[in-house]
């Protein structure tokens, strides 16, 4: 199997200017390395949820997540707990998880509460793009670009 770089994020993007930028990123990618981006629904959440509401929501986005990880996956998930990196750090994880011969790296966004902790505990790598709070639509296409350049 060859090693591929995988996108599993959480909600659809709806905006006709975001989708055409992320096709670019993906059509670059795809030339350069195996790639597959990972499209799952994210939970509606109901106006004021509670924190027992928010954390269900949570355990269910993490769990569609988890399905999609397979156990040598190298994982890194998007939170704004992670490291604040730069590309020359984000060629490093592609590259690590190469040589540490894992089927896939896998970059993961979760949906706009977060990403629950059992997915951030089984990321290898938690990357954070900035302190400032970007829209998930708006991160993928951030993510996209930074992917497209560390594989160039």
């Amino acid at each position: 199997m060859n090693f591929g770089i995988k996108l599993l994020v959480l909600g659809k993007i709806k905006e006709e200017f975001y989708r055409k930028a992320l096709e670019q990123y993906y059509e670059a990618i795809s030339k350069k390395q195996d790639f597959q981006v990972v499209e799952l629904a994210d939970e509606s959440i109901p106006s004021n949820p509670s924190q027992v509401v928010i954390d269900r929501i949570k355990a269910k986005e993490g769990d569609k997540l988890l399905e999609y990880i397979r156990g040598n996956d190298y994982v890194v998930t998007l939170c704004i707990e992670g490291k604040v990196t730069d590309l020359s750090s984000m060629k490093k994880q592609i590259d690590k998880a190469r040589a540490n011969q894992c089927d896939n790296i896998v970059f993961i966004i979760g949906g706009s509460l977060g990403l629950d902790k059992r997915v951030v505990d089984r990321a290898n790598y938690k990357l954070s793009f900035s302190n400032m709070t970007f829209p998930h639509q708006l991160m993928r296409v951030m993510l996209a670009e930074q992917i497209q350049k560390a594989v160039e």
